[in-house]
C-alpha cells in the first residue's frame, strides 16, 4: 500500500472512531432537540423516488431515528446504519413499532456491501460525514438499477439577526470559534453546493432539489439543548456559555423563534 493511501486510510479510521462517540454526550436529547423534517419533504421524496409500499430503503447515518420513523410509518423495508452505539440503541427503541426496520451498529464505510439491493438510499443530515469518494460510489453500488438517492437537510436553526447580535459577544468571550451566522441566503448557497456535489460525483443524474423556509419556536431550555447538539464544547466552557446565553435570552422573553431552510435532494442512479 502506498504511503498516501496508508495516510488516507488512517485518517478515515480516525474519522470513523470519532463518529462512534461524537454525539454520545447529547444522544438522549438529540431526538427531541432537533426540528422535525417537514412532512412535505418526506412525501415529495417518496413520490419523486417512486417508492412503492414494498420498497426497500438503506438509511445511512440514521442517528436516533429522526427521519427513520417518518419513513417507517409508510411500511417500507428499511436497513439503517448508525456508527454511534448510543444512537443505535435509541433508534432501536424509537422503531419498536416498525417490524420492517432493521438497525445496524456500524459505519457506512465499514458496512458489508449489499450490492444492487435497494430502491433508495436515504440520509438525513448525515451524508456529509462520509468521505466524498466513498459516500456516492457506495450508495450507487447499493442501489438497484434506476434506484434513487434521497438526502434530507435541515440547516442550522437561527434566531432573528438582532437576537444573534445580542448574544454574539457572549460567543466571542467564551467560544469564539463558534461565532457564525448564516442566514437564508448563505444556507441556500450551502444547499446548492450539496446538490452540485451529487452531480459532480458522476454516480447520479436527474437531480431534483426542493427547499422551504421553516420556523420553530423553542423555550430557552429547548434552544440550549439544541445548541448542545450543534456545538461540541468542553463541560466548563459549555456551563459558562449557556449561563450567559440564558441571561441574555431572557431579556427577549421566555421563548425564542428560530428560522432555517429545509431541503430535499433526489437523484437517480446513473446508468
Amino acid at each position: 500500500m502506498k504511503e498516501s493511501e496508508k495516510s488516507k486510510k488512517a485518517a478515515y479510521s480516525i474519522d470513523i472512531a470519532q463518529k462512534k462517540t461524537w454525539y454520545s454526550p447529547v444522544a438522549k436529547i438529540y431526538y427531541r432537540a432537533r426540528p422535525s423534517y417537514p412532512q412535505e419533504h418526506i412525501s415529495r421524496a417518496i413520490a419523486l423516488a417512486k417508492l412503492s409500499p414494498d420498497a426497500s430503503i438503506l438509511e445511512v447515518g440514521c442517528g436516533p431515528g429522526n427521519a427513520t420513523v417518518a419513513f417507517a410509518q409508510f411500511g417500507f423495508l428499511m436497513k439503517c446504519i448508525e456508527p454511534n452505539q448510543d444512537f443505535y440503541h435509541l433508534a432501536q427503541h424509537h422503531c419498536l413499532a416498525y417490524p420492517n426496520v432493521e438497525i445496524y451498529n456500524t459505519a457506512f464505510e465499514e458496512w458489508q456491501m449489499e450490492a444492487n439491493q435497494f430502491n433508495a438510499v436515504l440520509s438525513a443530515n448525515a451524508f456529509h460525514w462520509i468521505p466524498p469518494d466513498i459516500r456516492y460510489a457506495r450508495s450507487a453500488a447499493a442501489l438497484k438499477d434506476g434506484g434513487f438517492l434521497i438526502l434530507l437537510w435541515n440547516m442550522t436553526p437561527e434566531p432573528r439577526f438582532e437576537v444573534y447580535q445580542a448574544i454574539e459577544e457572549i460567543y466571542q468571550a467564551y467560544a469564539p470559534s463558534l461565532v457564525r451566522y448564516e442566514g437564508a441566503e448563505t444556507q441556500s448557497e450551502i444547499l446548492k453546493g450539496f446538490g452540485q456535489d451529487i452531480v459532480d460525483s458522476g454516480c447520479f443524474k436527474e437531480l431534483i432539489t426542493e427547499q422551504i423556509p421553516c420556523e420553530v419556536t423553542y423555550s430557552i431550555d429547548e434552544y440550549l439543548n439544541l445548541l448542545s447538539t450543534l456545538r461540541k464544547l468542553e463541560t466548563q466552557t459549555k456551563e459558562l456559555l449557556f449561563t450567559r446565553l440564558r441571561e441574555k435570552l431572557e431579556t427577549f422573553g421566555d421563548s425564542i423563534q428560530l428560522s432555517f431552510l429545509s431541503a430535499v435532494h433526489v437523484a437517480r442512479k446513473e446508468g
